[in-house]
């Protein structure tokens, strides 16, 4: 009897066995081969200034093109940013900030090449906030670490929006019509 319970079971399971598909894993064989992977694969960020330029423009290459491989661009990707420190909370006996927050505007603008047509633009920011205390070398080491949740957060927002205006552009049915 438990054999004939384990032979059903697996009989109903087994057409099932190559449904299912890992949520992050690729669709293809090994690398994303659809069209939108295959656009965002092909823009080009420009060289971004400053130390958490250099953050966000290394988000944003993984994140548009994370394979390794570097296809000709038909996209460039330009970005600027500008950064600024608050310390909104003092020690009323010592006068040092007890804390600090460093907050991240982008302007981005994508353009085709070679003809530099704008598809989108726009900007993208966040705020980070970080501890502060009397070793000057932690309060360092916490700003950068601020920087480099800024610098996620923001080619995230970037590339998703991207992504959005690519799949847009792609999609053989288009936008609603929007009463006004």
């Amino acid at each position: 009897m438990r054999l004939l319970f384990v032979m059903v079971t697996f009989s109903c399971v087994l057409p099932l066995a190559g449904c299912l598909q890992p949520l992050y894993a690729p669709a293809g064989f090994g690398l994303d081969a659809s069209p939108l992977a295959v656009e965002l694969q092909a823009i080009a960020v420009d060289e971004i200034p400053q130390r958490l330029g250099h953050y966000v423009r290394n988000e944003l290459i993984f994140g548009l093109n994370g394979t390794g491989s570097q296809p000709p661009p038909r996209y460039r990707l330009m970005v600027v940013l500008r950064e600024r420190v608050q310390t909104p909370i003092l020690d009323t006996v010592t006068g040092r900030a007890t804390s600090a927050t460093v907050i991240v505007d982008a302007d981005y603008r994508l353009v085709t090449l070679p003809e530099e047509i704008e598809l989108t633009k726009g900007i993208a920011f966040n705020v980070a906030s970080y501890d502060r205390f009397s070793n000057r070398f932690s309060n360092v080491r916490a700003a950068r670490d601020a920087e480099i949740r800024n610098a996620r957060v923001i080619a995230e927002s970037i590339r998703t929006r991207i992504a959005t205006v690519m799949a847009a552009r792609l999609s053989p049915v288009p936008p609603p019509v929007l009463p006004n």
